[in-house]
């Protein structure tokens, strides 16, 4: 069909036609017409073609006379029309010119507005999360709360926590802030935990104290034997300092009780808190280098010595009753022989050397106070005494009569009874050497004080004053010196002595165990002495034995 058009066009117009009429519909339409024409038909159309062309030129010539202003007004527009496309082809042209540097810039906003877009996602995000975000970022702010209520458990859960939620995103730095400020409060709990122990404790707070320190992993055992027990000797050393130290009576007793309570209770919160056992589980992870027992009994050992040390001190000021100290200091031994820190044998040095000590002060002021006397007292012009001499009485505990007659030795005599009295209440046997011969260096320098009372007043002796002293040095030799060794003997009765020693009586009076020498006693004044003077000294079977013969003789 199209080639048959195209031969049709080719002999309608041989020439050249419009290439436009190959696409002209109304074209196709009227050659089909032509098509269907007869001869007759085909004849007359090309003058029906010419009439009907004069027709159109007419109408329009018509319609144009018609409607002139129109098609002006159309000329008009057409040209304006024409214009603004012109001018609109030209921004046309201008746009497509910067196209190329729009698309880059929308290229760039379009990448800058994604990143914006991330983070208008993340808020949206953050946002629908937020009760979650909030407990995380609160996590420190509840660590200090649950430290503050004491809570440790839930500390060390929550802290716990937090290390785990870190190693997982180890990458955020909120949660190393979160972190530090967890790990701030952790230390600040691992103070106030020791801070603790450093206080008055019962046992089931001490054992859950100390594992909560277990659990923080922060010490190795040993390390956390000797942070307990320093922290508890802290304790124990705010309780000693309280004490009032004025009055040494009130200090030494307070602090022998408070020393054995609050020391007693560590040694049992140490041993109940740290299983010392070889078969514990605790034993197969330590270090076989070290021994733990060392660490506690070093720290025992060194609490005693102190103990020990401040006893001492306050025994050398003097205290009332030593007795009683001894009672309780030997009862506070006794009382650690449960825990195997029995030291009652290293208090008895102490104990015997105050004891010896006061005896030996009380021995020297006698010694003053009878030298002060005997410078006073003079034999010149003394006549015979209204006392009776030689006076015997059953009662062998009474001082002699003669004493009465030489204020000097009678005091001297007073001074020591009251020294042997309160000896006589504590009396170690191991001290009786010593307590022997300060007694007898005593009466040695009273023996030297009659040679030069004699010395100084021989030249002015009347008979009665020769026979005042005579009777003054028979007085010290026979009278006080027997009495005094009679008094030793009843508080160290040789009879004990000797079967502690495991030896006879005989041997302690060979061996001077308890026995004055009395030849050395009075080798200064024996020349002074009337002869044939041997004072007879009553051991303690013979006292014994006399009093039994005195019973008898009243029953009969």
């Amino acid at each position: 069909m199209d080639s048959e058009r195209a031969k049709l066009l080719n002999l309608l117009y041989p020439d050249e036609y419009p290439a436009e009429w190959d696409y002209n519909v109304q074209l196709d339409e009227y050659l089909t017409k032509l098509g269907s024409y007869k001869v007759d038909d085909l004849i007359k159309e090309p003058t029906r073609l010419r009439d009907e062309k004069s027709a159109v030129h007419d109408q329009t010539q018509e319609l144009a006379l018609t409607n002139y202003k129109v098609f002006i007004e159309t000329a008009d527009c057409s040209r304006d029309l024409f214009t603004q496309f012109k001018e609109i082809d030209g921004k046309v042209n201008k746009v497509l010119s910067c196209l190329p540097e729009f698309e880059k810039k929308c290229h760039e906003f379009n990448e800058s507005t994604s990143g914006i877009n991330h983070l208008r996602k993340l808020n949206s995000l953050t946002l629908t999360r937020n009760a979650q975000l909030l407990e995380i970022l609160e996590m420190p702010q509840l660590m200090s709360s649950f430290i503050n209520d004491e809570l440790y458990e839930d500390a060390l859960e929550l802290a716990g926590y937090v290390r785990k939620l870190y190693n997982q995103h180890p990458d955020i730095p909120i949660f190393k802030s979160i972190l530090d400020d967890v790990n701030q409060a952790w230390l600040l709990m691992l103070h106030k935990l020791l801070s603790q122990l450093s206080h008055d404790l019962n046992l089931p707070k001490c054992l859950q104290i100390v594992s909560h320190l277990r659990q923080m992993e922060v010490f190795t055992e040993s390390e956390l034997r000797l942070k307990f027990l320093h922290a508890r000797d802290l304790f124990l050393q705010n309780c000693l300092t309280a004490i009032p130290n004025e009055d040494v009576n009130h200090h030494i007793t307070k602090t022998i009780d408070v020393t054995r309570v609050n020391l007693f209770n560590i040694v049992t919160q140490y041993k109940a808190t740290f299983n010392d056992d070889e078969h514990s589980p605790l034993a197969s992870i330590r270090n076989s280098n070290i021994n733990q027992n060392v660490i506690f009994y070093s720290w025992i050992n060194k609490k005693i010595s102190e103990f020990l040390k401040t006893l001492e001190t306050d025994l050398s000021r003097g205290v009332n009753s030593v007795e009683s100290i001894l009672g309780q200091s030997m009862y506070f031994g006794l009382s650690f022989s449960k825990v195997g820190c029995d030291f009652r044998s290293l208090m008895i040095p102490i104990f015997t050397g105050c004891i010896l000590r006061y005896f030996q002060d009380s021995v020297k002021k006698s010694l003053v106070s009878f030298e002060k006397n005997i410078e006073k007292f003079t034999l010149i012009n003394k006549n015979h005494p209204n006392v009776p001499w030689k006076n015997k009485t059953e009662d062998h505990m009474q001082p002699p009569d003669s004493l009465l007659e030489f204020y000097p030795l009678a005091e001297y005599l007073n001074n020591i009874l009251n020294a042997l009295n309160e000896l006589r209440v504590c009396a170690p046997i191991s001290i009786i050497d010593d307590i022997v011969n300060s007694l007898e260096d005593s009466l040695i320098f009273i023996s030297k004080s009659i040679l030069i009372l004699y010395t100084q007043e021989k030249q002015a002796f009347t008979p009665n004053s020769k026979d005042a002293f005579t009777r003054l040095c028979m007085c010290f030799a026979d009278d006080l010196v027997p009495y005094l060794q009679k008094s030793i003997h009843i508080i160290f009765p040789p009879g004990n002595i000797a079967a502690k020693l495991g030896i006879t009586v005989q041997t302690l009076q060979n061996e001077n165990i308890s026995f004055f020498d009395k030849n050395k006693i009075v080798e200064h004044i024996g020349h002074l002495l009337p002869t044939k003077i041997e004072p007879e000294i009553h051991l303690e079977e013979n006292i014994v034995e006399k009093k039994q013969e005195d019973s008898k003789k009243s029953e009969l």
